[in-house]
């Protein structure tokens, strides 16, 4: 999907794609001689993704995948796309665990409401998965080599390791799941994607008070454009309304009534 399919203009060097529930971001000028893939989307979509790719950079070539977390939906073609292309993975250092087949994600939680995407939340894969050698920690002063002009900024509370990007020169932000811009519960909200800046989605969300943090961390960088990991991209003040209403009553809009992460923070 590009720019001008969209209520608000992406960055020349942004796209996005989605991937059945979830979205991926390609990063580069279009037509220029590499790129970076933020996140892989679901699995069975690395040919999907590849040609996409391949259709924006013609001569091009993929200089590194970068993961804003390790769930399923974020992963599911990581493993194609970065043998096909030879490049390095990088993610939070506390993401590792779930990375290296070290550890598993703590179970969905459906008791958080909302509807049937939260209700069947627990079929839905939480085990860790191992990329060997491939995946590389991010390094620890922020910075990202392979894309001059970004940062990261770890964003935990989704996952312990969640990171989000952020491009100071237009105040572009990658938010991953830190906050979305669908009601990811709603298998209805899902399918129309309809509109709504919402916290992390619930389900899978165990730690609920480093979520607040992260959102108002976001929020404080008064991001002019964001790309989430579900919904579609907003900004200008759109964004900066739905942010900012989000980060002064995160318990009122994303803090489920019920659920076993609710009140424990972990």
């Amino acid at each position: 999907m590009e720019g001008s399919n969209l209520n608000v203009a992406l960055p020349q060097d942004i796209a996005y794609k989605r991937t059945l529930i979830v979205n991926v971001v390609l990063i580069g000028v279009q037509g220029s001689n590499d790129w970076v893939l933020v996140d892989t989307g679901m699995s069975g979509f690395a040919d999907s993704i590849a040609e996409w790719a391949e259709e924006r950079f013609p001569s091009g070539r993929a200089r590194a995948i970068i993961l804003t977390h390790g769930h399923f939906d974020h992963t599911g073609s990581v493993g194609e796309l970065m043998n096909r292309w030879g490049v390095p993975v990088y993610a939070h250092k506390e993401e590792m665990p779930y990375l290296t087949g070290q550890a598993d994600y703590p179970e969905a939680d459906p008791e958080v409401g909302g509807g049937l995407m939260a209700t069947v939340s627990p079929l839905y894969p939480h085990k860790g998965i191992d990329l060997g050698r491939r995946i590389r920690p991010l390094p620890d002063n922020g910075e990202i080599r392979e894309l001059p002009g970004w940062e990261w900024i770890h964003t935990p509370g989704h996952t312990k390791g969640h990171t989000s990007l952020f491009r100071k020169l237009d105040r572009t932000l990658v938010a991953g799941d830190a906050f979305i811009t669908v009601k990811q519960e709603s298998l209805f909200a899902v399918i129309t994607q309809d509109k709504e800046i919402h916290g992390p989605p619930a389900y899978f969300t165990p730690d609920w008070d480093s979520a607040r943090e992260s959102v108002k961390r976001l929020c404080a960088l008064n991001p002019r454009i964001a790309i989430t990991g579900h919904g579609v991209p907003l900004g200008n003040e759109e964004l900066s309304r739905g942010l900012r209403s989000l980060a002064e009553n995160f318990n009122r809009i994303a803090l489920p009534k019920h659920g076993k992460y609710v009140h424990t923070g972990q």
